[in-house]
Parts: C-alpha cells; structure tokens; sequence
C-alpha cells in the first residue's frame, strides 16, 4: 500500500469515526439545548485552531512542504481560531450570530480549501512530519462540527431548542 493511499484511509477512517461520536454522542447533546448554548461547545474546539500555525514551524513539518500550502493552511486557521473566540465573546447577541454564520463559512472553506491546495502541491503525507495528525485525526472532526454548526444556526430560530424546532 502506498504512502498517499494509507494517509487517505486515515483520513476516511478518521471522518467515519468522527461521525460516529457525533450521532452517538455530540448531536443528542446540543439538540435538547438553545441555539447559542448548542454553538458554544463546537466554537470553543474551534478556538484551538491555531495548532495550524504548526504547519510553519521549521522541524514540526519537513522543509520541503509546499510554502503556498503550509502559509494559506496556517493562516488561514488562525483566522478562524480568532472568528471562533469572537463569535463565542458575543453570541448570545445579534451580532454573535452573523459571526456564527460568518466563522462557520469562512471555517468550513478553509479547511476545504487547505484539502484542495495540497493535492494541487502534490503534497505527499511524509512533508506533514509531526503535523501528520492534523488533516488526520482534527480536520474531519473540525468539518464534521462545522457541519452540525450549520444544522443548529438553520433549524434553531428565537433561541428555540434545536429539538423544539424539529417538532
């Protein structure tokens, strides 16, 4: 089996087991609960999304990684970690929610985007080094509750549980 074919199973493996904790575990949470207390869990796991800033650590990742990739990767993570902390510093206003929208957008494309530019570097997983866990094991996680995100700011109207507004 090749390098790029076991970090692709990795990353399969890593959203089906995701998804999994998520049905069992994290949706029956957040649906019984308000629109901003549902949020408030999922943007704090995105408040750690500066751990993207690894991708340009020197010894962290090979030095051969692709700068496009490890800059727009790194970058554009921190930007979401600091949406994720203002979202969570006004959330239980009107504003909070427009950020709600606004970090789960730019979030969710930003990780996409960080897919699509590797395989265009032709990124192999061995230039990932220590980083190698990050589109492994956090990014499938990170993309699965920007997609639980979405479903709590569509069905979730005037503070209504989540499960209210599925009645």
């Amino acid at each position: 089996m090749t390098v790029q074919l076991l970090f692709g199973t990795s990353v399969a493996f890593s959203f089906v087991a995701w998804a999994v904790v998520a049905a069992l575990y994290i949706w029956p949470q957040l649906r019984s609960r308000s629109r901003v207390d549902a949020l408030q869990p999922l943007l704090v796991l995105h408040a750690f999304r500066f751990i993207g800033l690894s991708f340009l650590v020197p010894g962290v990742v090979s030095p051969d990684l692709p700068i496009a990739f490890a800059r727009g990767a790194a970058y554009g993570d921190i930007v979401a970690a600091i949406l994720a902390l203002a979202t969570l510093t006004t959330l239980r206003t009107s504003a909070g929610i427009v950020l709600a929208w606004a970090f789960n957008v730019w979030g969710s494309f930003d990780l996409l985007n960080a897919f699509y530019q590797a395989n265009e570097a032709g990124l192999s997983a061995g230039q990932l080094r220590a980083a190698y866990f990050i589109p492994t094991a956090v990014v499938p996680l990170l993309l699965i509750t920007h997609g639980l995100m979405f479903r709590v700011l569509l069905q979730s109207q005037n503070g209504q549980s989540v499960a209210a507004s599925n009645a």
